[in-house]
């Protein structure tokens, strides 16, 4: 059979077309697969950089809160810290990489504002990335600088932590092996939980929380304690009870059924801060007169202190010529030490109606009996002890009552004695440890999460910020 020639020419076309399509289509496929590639590699790179912006800007919060915390009352300036406008600001490098800080809502002198802290982070992006038009983030920008940047920026809300937060803390073991001890608490701001400001047994409540650092095995001791409130040991930590003592709310606590146990819910193993050391306000140089006699109404005292910062090397009230000291002002006093802090006989220190005292404590010990710290305030703000860095034992005996606040965080502390008054000690104590030995009665008061010095400021939210708040960074 004979093939004309025209056919053959037929078939050889169609065969050229169909080889053209084939090949337009791979080329097609090609670019396409090219293009998605390139937009691949973009974004895992833009992806690197944005997730990269993480620590940086991580460090810039850390920055700026702990130059809130080491300066609570004071103006942020400094430290590499500047003024711009009502704003402080700083600017730092890591690497490659660098953050700026800024801290606004801060008031010099008020503990108690909320700081705000806005923390820009920015770190290389490739040149690819930089060159794309719009960020493939919503809240991430590039900046115009060269090499170019990623930038990302977070603003976190802070408020103040109160230092005595819990009632009874220590770093380690606590142990409450007395006879009849108990743990509660009141409110010295209302007439329900309290009278004229003063702990009323008639009118205890339940938030008399103990808490330790520790994480070993019992190391919160109950023994036959009443617990009026929350135990809390640090992670994997435990406690320990005895037949006798009880842990939970007024009604678990005062029910004898209940004796040997801890309610549900009032105990837990998440206890973790930190305990800083105690330093003097100004420095020691601004604590320089040194108190001396005086009288007040008809009666002599060997130290009469008013208002200002006072100084001794040591303080011995009781068993020597010197028995009272009377404060009737706002005062601070700086004992340096070495030697004992010791009260005991008719040894006392009066704290006078509408006065105060702050008590620094270098010595290696201190021993408070006798008459004791007679604060005749209601408020146990009125009398403050901090132990400082040399102080690592303080003990709190006799007959008399304790009303105040103590923070020792390098002393062990123990309480003895007690037995014959309801209201042993009032307020808020720190330590690292704490012994309770006797009929000792620990009240804590709740006024003081809201009206007691700061701990520190703590961050209470995280917000992203847009990417115009991120390019409205300060100036440098």
């Amino acid at each position: 059979m004979k093939i004309l020639r025209t056919q053959r020419k037929a078939i050889h076309g169609h065969t050229l077309l169909l080889t053209i399509v084939i090949c337009g289509l791979i080329g097609f496929l090609l670019v396409a697969y090219l293009g998605l590639v390139k937009s691949q590699n973009i974004a895992t790179m833009r992806s690197q950089s944005w997730n990269a912006t993480i620590p940086v800007i991580e460090a810039g919060i850390e920055d700026g809160l702990t130059h809130v915390n080491s300066r609570l009352t004071n103006d942020l300036t400094g430290e590499g810290w500047e003024k711009q406008g009502s704003i402080w600001v700083t600017k730092r490098s890591i690497g490659s990489s660098y953050y700026t800080v800024t801290i606004s809502n801060w008031v010099v002198g008020c503990p108690t504002n909320h700081p705000v802290i806005e923390s820009r982070g920015y770190v290389p992006s490739p040149v690819t990335v930089a060159s794309v038009n719009g960020p493939v983030f919503a809240a991430a920008i590039v900046s115009p600088s060269t090499p170019p940047k990623v930038a990302r920026g977070i603003r976190v809300l802070t408020t103040t932590f109160a230092l005595f937060s819990k009632g009874l803390v220590a770093k380690g073991l606590i142990d409450l092996a007395g006879n009849n001890v108990e743990s509660d608490s009141y409110d010295s701001r209302y007439t329900n939980s309290s009278t004229g400001g003063r702990y009323d047994v008639s009118k205890r409540r339940a938030n008399g929380s103990i808490a330790t650092n520790s994480g070993i095995t019992n190391s919160l001791n109950v023994a036959n304690a009443s617990i009026y409130g929350k135990v809390s040991t640090g992670p994997g930590g435990s406690i320990s009870i005895g037949p006798q003592g009880a842990v939970g709310d007024t009604a678990w606590v005062d029910s004898h059924s209940h004796h040997g146990q801890v309610q549900s819910g009032y105990f837990a193993d998440d206890m973790n801060v930190d305990f800083a050391a105690v330093t003097l306000p100004g420095g020691a140089t601004s604590y320089t007169t040194p108190p001396g006699p005086g009288i007040v109404g008809l009666t002599n005292y060997d130290y009469l202190i008013g208002d200002g910062k006072y100084r001794l090397g040591s303080l011995t009230l009781g068993s020597g010529p010197y028995k009272t000291m009377m404060v009737t002002g706002q005062a601070s006093l700086y004992i340096t030490g070495p030697n004992p802090v010791s009260i005991s006989g008719q040894g006392s220190i009066i704290i006078a109606p509408g006065g105060s005292l702050t008590l620094y404590v270098n010595s290696t010990s201190t021993d408070i009996g006798g008459q004791g710290v007679v604060n005749q305030n209601a408020s146990a703000l009125a009398f403050t002890y901090y132990g400082m860095s040399n102080n690592t034992s303080v003990a709190i005996g006799g007959n008399g009552t304790f009303v105040g606040t103590l923070y020792a965080p390098n002393a062990d502390l123990t309480l003895k004695g007690g037995g014959n008054s309801d209201e042993d000690f009032s307020g808020a104590a720190i330590a690292k440890t704490v012994t309770i030995r006797g009929h000792y009665k620990f009240h804590y008061d709740e006024a003081l999460a809201f009206m007691g010095p700061p701990k520190g400021y703590v961050v209470t939210r995280w917000d992203e910020m847009s990417p115009q708040d991120v390019a409205a960074g300060p100036s440098f």
